[in-house]
């Protein structure tokens, strides 16, 4: 830089800054480079407010597409019905959540619109078995109801907030409904599955082959996990009475795991998901603990050894609550987990069609990244599966080992 040039901006400087003088001498900043590095700074401004506007800019032109798609409805009031008409076409995320995780009378795959411009369901219509008074037995296929849009003998599927229900169109009719709803018919067939692959399996230990050769096939599969679930989950907790219990315990946790497996499959029925199911789990391993429970056990909820007196009257009610607790935490944890990973897996692939509702291009950017992490959910969501079967027959199985303790029976009965 010329001497001139520094001087010109010396003057400059000293004209915007009147306290050079002062603050020089204390700092000993030259501050004529101020002036160049407040040019540049002005830029850098300059720069970011046109950054600002031109994203104002962006954000004004989705705001107004998106206020023009709810303008019609401002300025025709008259044609609510219409609109009504157009928001059911769109896509429902709550509809398509609810309507995986709860029940319904027939396994729903897909949809598809036809040549003649109307939507077609790839579907497995169930049996509906109805009773009434006034006409006795009825049955016939839930195809009858042509999803939800027909009516058959006086009979129509309500689609409700969450899930669906039959209903007569006679107010005064009571109706009582016995059909094989989707989540029935999972379990049926889940239940199918596991008493033919523990049969073929003990019938093929019979044959001697596993005995004194390496086992095949199912054996090989199923061999370690029974061996874990034996050493790992029913010796340490129930010790010598591991034998007597080592059924249920391997019942309880091949069919939550069967039933976790089957609920990833599309199409199919979240049965672990569904309160109900979780809750007769609970109330069977309820009824176990109390029916496997000794003396030992309730003296040391309702007269705890080695506690004083006043707090007894704290301790007493809590132990006895736990009683009814430890299934109900049961109950809610599976529920819980299993909904949990379906939702989350039904939001991310919602999110392409949320998006493609405001524009195909957002739709389309949108896809990788909602695939690629319901991938890695669903990659998660098996790894759950298993874990969710392991936790709860654990948590079974030391509410027993804790019924069936006896006076350091329990320990002795560790050593050995």
């Amino acid at each position: 830089m010329k001497k001139g040039d520094w001087q010109r901006g010396a003057c400059k400087t000293e004209n915007f800054f009147p306290f050079q003088n002062l603050i020089s001498p204390v700092f000993h900043l030259p501050l004529p480079i101020f002036a160049p590095n407040l040019r540049k700074g002005m830029r850098f401004t300059s720069f970011k407010s046109l950054m600002v506007a031109v994203f104002s800019g962006i954000l004004l032109t989705f705001s107004t597409a998106v206020f023009a798609q709810h303008e019609p409805a401002e300025q025709a009031p008259a044609a609510q019905e219409g609109e009504h008409e157009q928001k059911k076409e769109g896509f429902d995320a709550k509809e398509v959540i609810f309507g995986h995780i709860m029940d319904a009378h027939e396994f729903h795959f897909f949809e598809w619109e036809g040549s003649d411009g109307k939507e077609h369901a790839a579907t497995i219509p169930l049996p509906v078995i109805l009773y009434s008074a006034q006409k006795g037995l009825t049955v016939f296929s839930s195809a009858r109801f042509e999803h939800g849009h027909a009516e058959y003998q006086g009979y129509k599927l309500v689609k409700e907030t969450i899930g669906e229900k039959i209903e007569s169109t006679d107010p005064a009719e009571k109706v009582y409904d016995f059909s094989l709803t989707r989540n029935v018919v999972q379990m049926m067939l889940a239940l199918a599955l596991l008493v033919w692959l523990f049969i073929s399996i003990a019938n093929t230990y019979k044959k001697g082959q596993g005995v004194k050769t390496a086992p095949k096939g199912k054996q090989s599969l199923l061999e370690p996990v029974v061996t874990f679930v034996r050493d790992e989950v029913a010796v340490p907790n129930l010790g010598h009475k591991s034998n007597k219990y080592l059924p249920f315990l391997l019942t309880v946790f091949f069919f939550i795991l069967i039933n976790n497996i089957f609920g990833l499959v599309p199409g199919t029925a979240n049965v672990t998901g569904n309160i109900a199911f979780t809750a007769v789990l609970a109330v069977i391993s309820f009824v176990v603990i109390i029916f496997s429970s000794n003396g030992h056990y309730w003296k040391h909820i309702l007269n705890p050894p080695g506690v004083p007196g006043w707090v007894k009257v704290i301790l007493v009610p809590v132990e006895f609550i736990s009683v009814f607790i430890k299934p109900t935490a049961l109950m809610i944890r599976l529920f819980a987990n299993m909904v949990a990973g379906h939702i989350i897996i039904i939001c991310l692939i919602s999110l392409i069609f949320i998006f493609a509702g405001l524009t195909h291009w957002a739709g389309w950017a949108a896809s990788p990244l909602s695939i690629g992490f319901t991938i890695f959910i669903y990659f998660i969501e098996v790894l759950v599966a298993f874990l969710q079967a392991f936790i709860f027959t654990m948590l079974t199985a030391v509410f027993i080992g804790e019924a069936v303790a006896g006076d350091h029976g329990h320990e002795e009965a560790a050593h050995h």
